[in-house]
């Protein structure tokens, strides 16, 4: 797919997964293109990969609807994602990792330290968090020396919500959420202490924990269920809560 092609792509990935396009709209070729100012060919052949993700349906002729995604499904994308990351651990303690590795490792640790030491969040530190997130995920990932993790972690991405890069924040209440990334990050910090220890089961369930919590964290934090109030997702393009 071209360039223009991608960018549709990960942009209409980007709504569906934030609620912009909504579970059952129907979406057309002509006024989905005139939305985002692109002709229809790049609409028509991300309406094509979408549909073989299983993010959309076809809804008559020429026109699709978008997927009702429903909690079980989407728990057990994320119960994927701790498999395939818990075995990347695994391996990655077990193999060794390099000095590069380690420095970005220990760098992603010192980053989250210095954002979580001050005891709030900020507007301006949810970027930051994001991005010291995704570096630490994809190193592990890498880490492991085993393609095929980072091959099947880009398929299961493709379901909202299960891939490290699509965060839900409430808004509304940041002092609970830095609670949830605070814990988050301290499980990083015993993730990175198992693999440079060469434990490599222990750094698995560690990794299969932190993926499951992101879907308990209402229970272990109080939120309540089925609160949009304040409630977005932070996505960056394709790249890959954790």
């Amino acid at each position: 797919m071209s360039g223009p092609g991608q960018r549709v792509l990960a942009l209409l990935r980007q709504m569906i997964a934030e609620g912009s396009l909504a579970a059952g709209e129907r979406i057309a070729e002509i006024p989905t293109a005139e939305r985002l100012g692109v002709s229809r060919m790049p609409v028509r052949m991300a309406f094509r990969v979408l549909e073989q993700e299983g993010l959309l349906i076809r809804h008559g002729a020429r026109g699709y609807a978008v997927r009702q995604l429903g909690e079980e499904e989407l728990a057990g994308a994320v119960e994927v994602r701790g498999v395939l990351e818990g075995l990347a651990a695994r391996q990655a303690a077990e193999r060794g990792v390099s000095a590069e590795v380690r420095a970005v490792l220990l760098e992603c640790l010192e980053r989250g330290d210095r954002l979580f030491e001050k005891g709030y969040l900020c507007e301006e530190d949810l970027a930051s968090y994001h991005d010291l997130n995704l570096r630490f995920h994809q190193t592990l990932v890498e880490a492991s020396g085993n393609p095929a993790i980072a091959a099947a972690l880009a398929r299961n991405d493709h379901l909202p919500f299960a891939s490290v890069s699509a965060l839900v924040v409430d808004r509304e209440h940041l002092e609970r959420e830095y609670r949830r990334f605070n814990f988050a990050h301290l499980q990083h910090h015993a993730a990175v202490d198992a693999v440079l220890a060469g434990q490599g089961a222990r750094a698995e369930g560690i990794m299969r924990e932190h993926a499951n919590a992101t879907l308990r964290y209402a229970r272990l934090f109080g939120t309540e269920e089925g609160d949009s109030v304040g409630r977005t997702v932070i996505q960056r393009g394709s790249q890959k809560p954790g």
